[in-house]
């Protein structure tokens, strides 16, 4: 097989993969979490074989379209947040990202809950995104000084539940971002219990963030 054959082919593969892992998205968006693989197959254009030879499980490709998502809405915010000067402003505009995308993606989020492809590992660039940008803010005073590292996956997982009790595509977690920035400010910051450290993933399945 001759290299340049080998490059179309896999050129080929790319490109089905990403038509599949974009149909999943907006057939789960569509149908609800539980959407059969037949019809993701169906929107992508391809037969159920090729899906099943990109992707041999339901969490495989769950776990892609996360992934993809996170590129094209979540990754570009946080480039964008780590060159701003207002570290906070930085930080609200990354969490206003992923609440967003969160929000148009939350049966994708509940495709991932129900295969088990959440874990800590897959919010790992996240977290320690937003955890550069808090330390960022209260090195300039921005973001309360006895905010610690474990606050923040909670934080997350605080605004995430938020989501389950509105219908898709709402965007009524906004308040609730709202009040959650407010509670991160220095002023007047309320004095806070000692941190309790999280608990591994692995012995409840994953954080839902």
């Amino acid at each position: 097989m001759t290299t340049e054959t080998s490059r179309r082919l896999r050129a080929d593969a790319a490109r089905n993969s990403g038509r599949i892992v974009r149909a999943a998205r907006e057939v789960w968006a569509e149908q609800g979490p539980d959407a059969l693989l037949e019809d993701i197959a169906r929107r992508a254009g391809v037969g159920i074989a090729t899906l099943y030879r990109h992707f041999p499980d339901k969490a495989g490709l769950v776990r892609a379209a996360l992934d993809q998502s996170f590129a094209e809405d979540i990754a570009p915010a946080i480039e964008r947040a780590l060159g701003d000067d207002d570290p906070r402003r930085g930080l609200t505009a990354v969490l206003e990202a992923a609440m967003s995308t969160a929000a148009r993606e939350l049966n994708t989020l509940a495709a991932a809950r129900n295969s088990g492809a959440i874990t800590a590992e897959a919010s790992s660039t996240f977290i320690e995104s937003l955890t550069l940008l808090a330390r960022r803010g209260q090195q300039a005073g921005l973001i309360r000084a006895d905010l610690v590292p474990d606050d923040l996956p909670r934080i997350m997982v605080m605004l995430m539940g938020v989501l389950w009790t509105m219908d898709p595509g709402s965007d009524g977690w906004r308040r609730y971002l709202a009040l959650v920035l407010d509670a991160l400010s220095p002023d007047a910051a309320s004095p806070l219990s000692a941190a309790v450290p999280l608990r591994s993933p692995r012995k409840r399945g994953g954080w839902p963030v």
